[in-house]
Protein backbone atom coordinates (compact mmCIF):
# COMPACT_ATOMS: atom_id res chain seq x y z
CA UNK A 1 0.00 0.00 0.00
CA UNK A 2 1.32 3.44 -0.93
CA UNK A 3 2.19 5.90 1.85
CA UNK A 4 3.22 9.57 1.86
CA UNK A 5 6.80 9.42 0.64
CA UNK A 6 8.37 11.76 3.15
CA UNK A 7 7.11 10.11 6.35
CA UNK A 8 9.65 7.28 6.51
CA UNK A 9 12.32 8.61 4.15
CA UNK A 10 15.88 9.80 4.59
CA UNK A 11 18.10 12.16 2.61
CA UNK A 12 15.23 13.81 0.70
CA UNK A 13 16.48 16.28 -1.90
CA UNK A 14 15.81 17.73 -5.34
CA UNK A 15 18.75 17.56 -7.74
CA UNK A 16 19.11 19.52 -10.99
CA UNK A 17 15.97 21.48 -10.10
CA UNK A 18 13.59 18.64 -10.95
CA UNK A 19 14.80 15.19 -9.81
CA UNK A 20 13.29 14.25 -6.42
CA UNK A 21 15.54 11.72 -4.71
CA UNK A 22 15.26 10.01 -1.34
CA UNK A 23 16.08 6.87 0.56
CA UNK A 24 12.60 5.46 1.08
CA UNK A 25 11.34 2.69 3.32
CA UNK A 26 10.88 -0.73 1.75
CA UNK A 27 10.30 -3.57 4.14
CA UNK A 28 12.74 -3.13 7.00
CA UNK A 29 15.32 -1.14 5.03
CA UNK A 30 15.75 2.03 3.00
CA UNK A 31 16.35 1.99 -0.75
CA UNK A 32 17.29 4.72 -3.23
CA UNK A 33 14.37 6.09 -5.21
CA UNK A 34 13.77 9.01 -7.55
CA UNK A 35 11.13 10.62 -9.72
CA UNK A 36 11.59 13.30 -12.37
CA UNK A 37 9.23 16.06 -11.28
CA UNK A 38 9.13 17.31 -14.88
CA UNK A 39 7.05 14.21 -15.70
CA UNK A 40 4.35 14.96 -13.09
CA UNK A 41 4.37 18.76 -12.60
CA UNK A 42 3.61 21.43 -15.14
CA UNK A 43 3.33 25.21 -15.13
CA UNK A 44 -0.13 26.62 -15.73
CA UNK A 45 0.29 30.35 -16.09
CA UNK A 46 2.59 30.70 -13.08
CA UNK A 47 1.14 27.92 -10.92
CA UNK A 48 2.39 24.38 -10.35
CA UNK A 49 -0.01 21.90 -11.93
CA UNK A 50 -0.13 18.22 -10.96
CA UNK A 51 -0.52 15.97 -13.98
CA UNK A 52 1.28 18.42 -16.24
CA UNK A 53 4.87 18.21 -17.31
CA UNK A 54 7.96 20.29 -17.91
CA UNK A 55 7.58 22.92 -15.16
CA UNK A 56 11.38 23.39 -14.97
CA UNK A 57 11.49 24.61 -18.57
CA UNK A 58 9.75 27.83 -17.51
CA UNK A 59 11.12 28.13 -13.96
CA UNK A 60 13.92 30.02 -12.26
CA UNK A 61 15.39 29.91 -8.75
CA UNK A 62 14.08 26.42 -7.99
CA UNK A 63 14.54 25.47 -4.33
CA UNK A 64 13.50 22.60 -2.12
CA UNK A 65 13.13 22.48 1.66
CA UNK A 66 11.56 20.45 4.44
CA UNK A 67 9.38 22.88 6.39
CA UNK A 68 7.51 23.11 9.69
CA UNK A 69 6.83 20.70 12.50
CA UNK A 70 5.20 18.24 10.11
CA UNK A 71 8.35 18.20 7.94
CA UNK A 72 6.46 19.15 4.76
CA UNK A 73 8.51 18.74 1.53
CA UNK A 74 8.03 22.02 -0.38
CA UNK A 75 9.26 22.86 -3.88
CA UNK A 76 9.48 26.59 -4.67
CA UNK A 77 10.26 28.42 -7.88
CA UNK A 78 9.64 31.49 -9.92
CA UNK A 79 7.35 30.31 -12.70
CA UNK A 80 6.82 32.19 -15.93
CA UNK A 81 3.27 33.23 -16.78
CA UNK A 82 2.03 33.31 -20.38
CA UNK A 83 2.69 37.08 -20.51
CA UNK A 84 6.35 36.45 -19.52
CA UNK A 85 6.08 37.69 -15.94
CA UNK A 86 7.82 35.57 -13.29
CA UNK A 87 5.76 34.81 -10.17
CA UNK A 88 6.60 32.96 -6.95
CA UNK A 89 4.98 29.55 -6.66
CA UNK A 90 5.22 26.59 -4.30
CA UNK A 91 3.88 23.08 -4.06
CA UNK A 92 3.74 20.51 -1.27
CA UNK A 93 5.23 17.41 -2.88
CA UNK A 94 3.56 15.17 -0.29
CA UNK A 95 0.15 16.10 -1.75
CA UNK A 96 0.56 13.61 -4.59
CA UNK A 97 3.89 11.77 -4.38
CA UNK A 98 3.90 8.51 -2.46
CA UNK A 99 6.22 5.65 -1.61
CA UNK A 100 4.88 2.56 -3.37
CA UNK A 101 7.00 -0.33 -2.10
CA UNK A 102 10.28 1.55 -2.48
CA UNK A 103 9.34 3.57 -5.57
CA UNK A 104 8.40 7.25 -5.75
CA UNK A 105 5.20 7.54 -7.78
CA UNK A 106 2.33 9.97 -8.38
CA UNK A 107 -0.79 9.00 -6.44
Amino acid sequence: MAAPFHVASEDIRVDNGHILRARVAKGGEHVDAEIDLNTVLGNENGHFAWGGEGFALSAQNITFSIEGGASVPVLRAELRKVDGELVNADVNLAERIVNDDGRLVLA
